[in-house]
C-alpha cells in the first residue's frame, strides 16, 4: 500500500489530495476561483498565479491534518507539470519539488490530461485495459485508446476550438455567466434543442477529428433572433451530436473493453447520457467518473501518481513545467490543426 500527496493548480483550481494505491481517498481540499475571474468572463492567467501561490500551502496542510498523517508518511509527492497555464502549472509543481526534497520522498509529474484520462480508474477500480476515452474538457477535445499507464494512442483531437471551450465562448455571448459549462446546461434545461438550426461540423463526413469554431459563430449569429434558452439548448444538442458521431467513428476502428468520459465535459448530463446509449448500441460497458472527479481536481493527480508508482516511474527533481504536453507524443499531426491538438 503507498499513499500518495497529490498536488494540481493548473487552471483555477488548486487542490491537494491523499490517496491509497488501493483506491481511498484519504483526504482532498480545494480552493476555486470563480469570483476573482467572473467580472472578466474567464480565467486570467495572472491572477489565477497569484491565487495558487496563496492558497497552495494552507490547502496541503489542510489535506494532511484531514487525513490524520505527517508528510514522512507519504510515499511519494504527485504534482502536475503540464499542460496548462504555465504559471499556475511552475507554482504546484515547484511545490512538489519542494516537499520532496525536503521528505526525501519521489516526487512524479504528472500530465493534468493522463489524471482525467486515469481518472475513471479510481471511480471504479475493475475498470481494465485498454478502454476508448473520450476526454473532454475546456482545452481539450480527443478521442484516446488508453492501453496502458502511460501508453495512450490519439485517435482524434480537435482542429481548433474544444468543446469545453466553446461552452465557455457561448455562455459570454448569450451573458449566462462563468463558468460557462455549467451556466449553458442550465439554461438549456428551459429552451428548445431543435429551435436554432445550428451545424454539426464535419457530422456524416467520416472525418475522425472535432471542429467547434464553426459552431461558435453560428451561436454569435444566433443571439438576439431566439432565446438564451433555445440557443443554449440546440448549442448543447448540437455538441452532443458531435461528440457521439466522432466516437462512433473511434468505436469502429478500435475493440475497447469500455466506453469512457473524462474531463470538465463530462459532467454535462447530456453529453454523459449520449454517450451511454452509445455505448449500449456497441454492448460495451459505460464508465464516467462522478461529477466531482470531472472537473479540476487533485484526488485524479494522486491517483495517477500511485498508477505510476506502482509502474516505478519517477521523475527527477528538475523535470520541467509545461504549457503543452501530448499524451501521445507520436500521433500524426493534424491537418489544419492548432497547438491545442
Amino acid at each position: 500500500m503507498a499513499l500518495i500527496l497529490g498536488i494540481e493548480s493548473s487552471c483555477d483550481e488548486t487542490a491537494a489530495a491523499l490517496v491509497d494505491s488501493d483506491g481511498t481517498v484519504r483526504a482532498h481540499k480545494l480552493a476555486r476561483q470563480e469570483a476573482a475571474h467572473r467580472p472578466y468572463g474567464g480565467v486570467v492567467p495572472e491572477i489565477a498565479a497569484r491565487a495558487h501561490v496563496e492558497m497552495i500551502g494552507p490547502l496541503v496542510e489542510a489535506a494532511l491534518d484531514e487525513a490524520g498523517v505527517t508528510l514522512d508518511q507519504v510515499d511519494a509527492i504527485a504534482a502536475t507539470a503540464g499542460p496548462g497555464l504555465i504559471g499556475g502549472v511552475m507554482v504546484g509543481l515547484v511545490t512538489g519539488k519542494a516537499l520532496a526534497l525536503a521528505s526525501g520522498r519521489p516526487l512524479i509529474a504528472i500530465n493534468h490530461l493522463e489524471g482525467h484520462g486515469l481518472s475513471p480508474r479510481l471511480a471504479e477500480r475493475d475498470l481494465e485495459f485498454p478502454y476508448l476515452l473520450l476526454l473532454v474538457s475546456g482545452g481539450h477535445c480527443q478521442l484516446l485508446l488508453v492501453e496502458g499507464v502511460g501508453a495512450y494512442r490519439r485517435l482524434a483531437t480537435t482542429i481548433d476550438d474544444a468543446a469545453g471551450e466553446a461552452f465557455d465562448k457561448t455562455a459570454k455571448l448569450l451573458g449566462l455567466g462563468f463558468p460557462g459549462g455549467p451556466a449553458v446546461e442550465k439554461a438549456a434545461e428551459h429552451g428548445n434543442p431543435r429551435a436554432v438550426p445550428l451545424p454539426r461540423p464535419l457530422v456524416g463526413s467520416g472525418e475522425p477529428h472535432f471542429s467547434f469554431a464553426g459552431l461558435k459563430s453560428a451561436v454569435a449569429r444566433a443571439v438576439g433572433q431566439h432565446s438564451a434558452q433555445d440557443i443554449a439548448a440546440s448549442f448543447q444538442q448540437a455538441v452532443v451530436d458531435c461528440l457521439v458521431d466522432r466516437t462512433r467513428i473511434a468505436l469502429a476502428k478500435v475493440r475497447p473493453t469500455a466506453l469512457v468520459v473524462a474531463g470538465g465535459v463530462a459532467a454535462n448530463s447530456a453529453v454523459r447520457t449520449a454517450l451511454e446509449s452509445l455505448a449500449a448500441e456497441n454492448d460495451l460497458r459505460f464508465v464516467a467518473p462522478p461529477l466531482w472527479l470531472c472537473t479540476d481536481n487533485a484526488a485524479m493527480i494522486a491517483w495517477a501518481g500511485a498508477e505510476r508508482f506502482a509502474a516505478g516511474l519517477t521523475d527527477p527533481l528538475d523535470v520541467p513545467a509545461r504549457p503543452r504536453w501530448p499524451l501521445d507524443p507520436d500521433a500524426e499531426k493534424v491537418r489544419g490543426a492548432g497547438v491545442k491538438a
